[in-house]
């Protein structure tokens, strides 16, 4: 049983599939924490260690970080799922 107030793992292939079942191009960590148990902080790091294997790419535009699901990432979620 998990500790009071922790929050469950959220795996990286839940995450890269809310960006492959996206209609959009790119996700912010904003939208990612309104459909995964995660604080908005949390999103991001994960998102950060996502990029840092290759599965995601981001840019800053407008003072706001854009996110989206690289080759890469496409390929290790087909292989995952």
């Amino acid at each position: 049983m998990p500790d009071p107030g922790r929050k469950p793992t959220v795996s990286d292939v839940e995450i890269l599939r809310e960006f492959a079942l996206c209609p959009d191009p790119f996700m912010h960590a904003t939208e990612l924490t309104e459909t995964l148990d995660l604080s908005r902080q949390g999103v991001h790091n994960r998102l950060e260690k996502l990029q840092e294997k290759g599965y995601l790419d981001s840019k800053m535009t407008g003072g706001t970080r854009n996110w989206w699901l690289t080759s890469d990432g496409r390929n290790y979620l087909s292989e995952q799922s």
